[in-house]
């Protein structure tokens, strides 16, 4: 691929980013801002009549009984784990976007750390959207590390 293409990927993958650490400050808000109870009640009313067709449906069972079991704490933890991600995310995107220098091996150590964090959390979840993640935030640092080391290039000699 010439330069430009990649460069436009480069852009496009910063722009998802973007709009994912978006949605996190959204749902991070939304989150501190309902009850644990409104929550539940959202989830039974959500999973009621599946329950009601199949009273032992697996995800049903499982996603009342976590709504249900669902703390403060917890909620708070999640509501701030996505707001603060979803902030230091959009300032990168920001500042990459701009092309300012710090910005880039700011990010590589940001997704490098979220990467490490995803691997963890899988460890436990086994979840196949933190494995796509983790590959989509390698594919990101890959063109990051390279738009780097091509505005490097590029700066007049000290």
């Amino acid at each position: 691929m010439n330069e430009r293409r990649v460069h436009q990927v480069f852009v496009a993958s910063v722009l998802i980013k973007g709009a994912h650490a978006a949605i996190e400050c959204i749902g991070g808000i939304a989150l501190a801002l309902v009850s644990t109870s409104t929550i539940a009640d959202f989830v039974n009313a959500l999973t009621q009549e599946e329950l009601i067709q199949d009273p032992q449906d697996l995800i049903a069972t499982h996603l009342l009984a976590w709504a249900q079991n669902f703390s403060v704490e917890e909620k708070h933890f999640y509501a701030f784990y996505l707001m603060s991600h979803g902030i230091v995310k959009l300032l990168l995107v920001v500042e990459l976007l701009r092309n300012k220098l710090w910005s880039y091996p700011a990010s590589l150590i940001v997704l490098g750390l979220f990467i490490v964090y995803q691997l963890y959390r899988y460890s436990y979840t086994h979840g196949a959207g933190l494995i796509v993640l983790t590959i989509f935030d390698i594919l990101v640092m890959t063109l990051i590390w390279h738009e780097y080391r091509l505005l490097q290039r590029h700066l007049p000699s000290r």
